[in-house]
């Protein structure tokens, strides 16, 4: 089954593109740090994605001070971009280092989904309604709280 999902997921980013202000998502699938394979639909207002170790433990730190449904009472989600990680330090190490949070990762394995915007030493923020990319931004860990006022 986890090979399913994974191989699902890399066909849906094969097929992905630059997010662009004012564009209409289309429902995609990412699997989460449980390799459960989660939706993202017009519902989600909030997106906020990680590239990097550092803005990824920065993301997870603020989550850990809140509750366990803060970011689905915020239609919001958060998505690392793990690409990068060799594969047997995923396996060994960061999974099993998620699977502690009470808060759900959206996880990105294929270094060839290009469809989030990424800046060095922060972390990117999508605002939607209805499916309609509104704005989108680089925050610091500074940020992250005036996200969800």
């Amino acid at each position: 089954m986890k090979k399913i999902i994974l191989l699902l997921t890399f066909v849906i980013c094969a097929f992905s593109h630059e997010l662009l202000v004012n564009e209409k998502i289309s429902n995609f699938s990412l699997a989460n740090q449980f390799d459960e394979k989660k939706t993202i639909d017009e519902n989600i207002t909030t997106i906020i994605v990680s590239f990097e170790k550092g803005t990824g433990k920065e993301v997870n730190e603020f989550l850990a001070q809140k509750d366990s449904n803060f970011l689905k009472e915020h239609n919001a989600i958060f998505i690392a971009n793990i690409s990068g990680m060799p594969m047997f330090i995923t396996k060994m190490f960061a999974l099993p280092k998620m699977k502690n949070y009470k808060h759900e990762i959206l996880l990105i394995y294929d270094e060839k989904d290009d469809r989030f915007k990424a800046k060095d030493g922060m972390s990117t923020l999508y605002r939607l309604k209805n499916g309609v990319i509104k704005s989108i931004e680089f925050i610091s860990k500074d940020d992250l709280e005036k996200v969800f006022l």
